[in-house]
């Protein structure tokens, strides 16, 4: 409406995969500064992500100062090396969360550590999926091959439980989890059609990315109105509903995008710089 001026941002709300980082996982140039310029005129940057703290951390050291970090589509929640929020999965649910994706052929990668430890477990002799293969290619000292994941699950505070494979194979274990975990568990959907790899992951049930920000917004003080949030996936599609204002990236998944919600040139098009330049650096510039 004529005369109705929008709330200055206060809060980023931004997903790191496929978000702030290119396909080459960088960030680029252009995005850094404008980061760096938004960060510099007091508007808090939270990253908000799927990832465990080892590897969001290292992209967050990058950016330089101290940037707090929402982990495990929200079950974590640091600030300043200081935990805020954990909300693990109950053992017994990824017991069965473990052997109801197993009785459908996929492999699970188990996350576990309530402090942010980022320990991933996986069953010795797993079929290499894609999936399985980022993690043993990446994770170095904090994977673990183990006999039994189920046994495993007795020693350990799982954040949750993963499976990955194709969307046909996805298809399978989601509805088998769905049906066995009515109720005690939340499930989270992400796709990605270029690699056609669909991950799912079991979490505590009160857990996502949007309750995650609204945590950190009361205790900041900011209104949702006031938070930009960016992403480019069905875990960020809550988080994006919820801001003041909110934008898909264009490189999400086809189905995302055309829920209706704003969408951003690509991860490898400037996308978040964009919005950054557009709707908190250049408001600034206005006035």
């Amino acid at each position: 409406m004529p005369g109705v001026s929008r709330p200055r941002i206060r809060l980023l709300a931004l997903d790191i995969d496929g978000t702030l980082l290119t396909s080459e996982r960088a960030v680029a140039p252009r995005t850094r500064a404008a980061l760096d310029r938004a960060r510099a005129a007091g508007v808090r940057l939270v990253l908000v992500t799927g990832r465990r703290l080892p590897s969001a951390r290292r992209i967050a050291r990058d950016l330089g100062g101290d940037v707090p970090l929402v982990l495990h589509n929200g079950a974590l929640v640091v600030d300043g090396g200081e935990l805020l929020r954990s909300l693990a999965l109950p053992r017994e649910v990824a017991r069965e969360a473990t052997v109801g994706g197993l009785a459908t052929g996929a492999e699970p990668v188990l996350h576990c550590g309530a402090k942010g430890e980022g320990r991933l477990l996986v069953r010795s002799g797993a079929r290499p999926t894609p999936l399985l293969r980022y993690y043993l290619e990446r994770a170095g000292k904090d994977l673990r091959l183990v006999d039994d994941p189920v046994a495993a699950l007795d020693h350990e505070d799982p954040m949750q439980v993963m499976f990955g494979g194709s969307p046909e194979e996805m298809g399978v274990t989601q509805a088998a989890l769905e049906a066995a975990l009515t109720g005690r568990a939340h499930i989270e959907r992400s796709v990605y059609p270029a690699q056609g790899l669909v991950i799912l992951e079991v979490l505590e049930r009160s857990v996502g990315k949007a309750a995650a920000v609204a945590f950190l917004q009361v205790r900041w003080g900011i209104a949702a109105g006031e938070t930009l949030a960016i992403g480019d996936n069905w875990n960020d599609r809550e988080m994006i509903a919820r801001a003041g204002l909110g934008f898909v990236m264009g490189n999400a998944d086809p189905e995302l995008r055309r829920l209706g919600l704003p969408v951003l040139p690509s991860n490898d098009e400037d996308g978040v710089a964009l919005a950054l330049e557009t709707h908190v650096l250049g408001k600034q510039k206005r006035g």
